[in-house]
């Protein structure tokens, strides 16, 4: 059943829900979050809102490497492991593990001098915009469990995303597209769900591959098999606008008047948000992910066009448009980077795959004068330990690991905290997922403190009664 095509036979309010929920599907129930129409713009729960003070940060895009990526061999210079490769660890984590020196060649990058390694040659250009936090450490060295906490601050319990929680603390901008926007989410939709949150605050997913273009309509309209099929159901070829909305209308005073007499449930005001937004994307997503307009440096830019580049160029191309629309968090998921064996080989490819789209992501949001607004983050559920997994691999570390931080009013040019001189485990200005929560919301104007959500009796928060804000990476 198509989202915008669908023939509607209902006998009751429940028949109508149930029949919604699946011709409305993907768009429905994806948590797709706006305003119910244009002059319920003031009391929408998704309208902007000031923060708690002002932010250097309006909006976030973090990319995820998912699996871990390795410190050692990217963004922690450690000399000392180099001195001591093939040497047993004496004492402490793995105890008589080999250690094994990283690789790739780490050099010193631009006016700052910060440690990068080639694997990175295209970032490195941007040192002077990076903030390396390289004291990082997370509770669990489990992915599934890591995973959750970075994004949602529990790797026990199921509670809303950080996307969730930004949103639900800022609104957004653009009442015809998502606030919140992930792209290929890598793992369970808890990491871009809303939980006890109302719905609309939760991620909206949208599925890119990068590729050739197919033949056929998407190809008419300058948009790739990946671009077209982004958001399923997107397009009607059955009914007018007009017909769609008469039958919006049907529907929705039906959903309206169960919620009056629910005295207000969320789900039901989670799908009242949803078919309204599923309605009025169809305008603008479309030419969201058409790339027709983009010139052909723009596009090379980011690697789109080749091999190696092109999927991950095409995400972060499509992240900076969302971002520049007014999405107010924009999520791009990569894996890969478990890297128990064959170390050389699989990062360096995985390497070169994001390294340029990345920095094209950077330098695009700067020439566009996004950047200083645009907290881009980068980093994975933990790192990988300094020892061998074999003969040519690491295993997962959770007691020290580096992800960065640019733009957004954090410190270019800088890094922060450190780890032993193997970088075995976090040991100055040590940065806990929930100081780096703390710190993310603190750059967009939100006291950790106090973005509360009272659910079962008591109020929740991202950090629960952790976190703590760096303040010393703030410009």
């Amino acid at each position: 059943m198509d989202c915008c095509n669908n023939r509607l036979i209902v006998h009751n309010r429940r028949d109508m829900l149930r029949t919604l929920s699946a011709g409305f599907g993907y768009l429905a129930f994806a948590g797709l979050a706006a305003r119910t129409s244009a002059q319920q713009s003031t009391t929408s729960p998704l309208a902007p809102k000031a923060g708690h003070f002002a932010g250097s940060a309006k909006r976030v895009i973090f990319l995820c490497m998912d699996g871990g990526p390795s410190h050692v061999d990217t963004f922690d210079y450690k000399p000392q492991l180099i001195a001591d490769n093939g040497k047993s660890l004496s004492s402490g984590f793995r105890s008589g593990a080999k250690l094994l020196a990283s690789p790739w060649k780490f050099r010193q990058h631009g006016k700052s001098g910060l440690w990068i390694s080639d694997l990175f040659p295209e970032v490195a250009k941007q040192a002077d915009e990076l903030c390396l936090l390289r004291g990082m450490h997370t509770g669990v060295p489990a992915h599934a469990q890591a995973a959750l906490q970075m994004h949602t601050g529990s790797f026990q319990f199921v509670r809303p995303s950080l996307g969730a929680w930004t949103l639900y603390g800022l609104g957004t901008t653009n009442e015809n597209l998502p606030g919140f926007v992930t792209l290929n989410p890598a793992r369970s939709a808890q990491g871009y769900g809303s939980a006890f949150l109302p719905a609309y605050y939760q991620g909206s997913p949208m599925r890119m591959r990068g590729g050739n273009n197919r033949r056929g309509q998407g190809q008419q309209r300058g948009r790739t098999d990946s671009q077209s099929e982004a958001v399923a159901n997107i397009e009607n070829s059955v009914y007018t606008t007009a017909g769609q909305r008469e039958q919006l209308d049907l529907v929705q005073a039906l959903n309206k008047e169960r919620d009056r007499r629910a005295r207000g449930d969320t789900n039901v005001d989670g799908v009242i948000e949803s078919y309204e937004l599923a309605f009025r994307m169809q305008a603008e997503v479309p030419e969201l992910l058409d790339f027709a307009g983009e010139n052909a440096k723009t596009l090379a830019m980011y690697g789109i066009g080749t091999a190696a580049t092109d999927s991950f160029g095409r995400q972060c191309l499509l992240a900076r448009r969302l971002s520049e629309a007014g999405v107010r968090f924009v999520e791009i998921s990569v894996g890969g980077f478990d890297t128990h064996r064959n170390l050389k080989a699989e990062l360096d490819t995985k390497c070169q795959s994001i390294d340029q789209p990345i920095a094209a992501l950077l330098t695009d949001l700067k020439q566009r004068g996004m950047l200083k607004d645009t907290l881009v983050l980068w980093g994975g559920e933990f790192g990988r330990t300094p020892y061998a997994q074999g003969t040519d691999g690491r295993d997962h570390n959770n007691k020290g690991f580096t992800m960065w931080a640019a733009g957004g009013g954090v410190r270019g040019g800088f890094s922060y905290g450190e780890t032993d001189d193997y970088g075995v485990e976090a040991v100055n200005d040590k940065m806990h997922i929930h100081d780096w929560h703390a710190t993310i919301l603190h750059l967009l104007g939100l006291d950790h403190e106090r973005l509360t959500y009272n659910y079962a009796g008591r109020d929740f928060r991202l950090t629960e009664v952790y976190g703590k804000v760096a303040n010393q990476i703030i410009a």
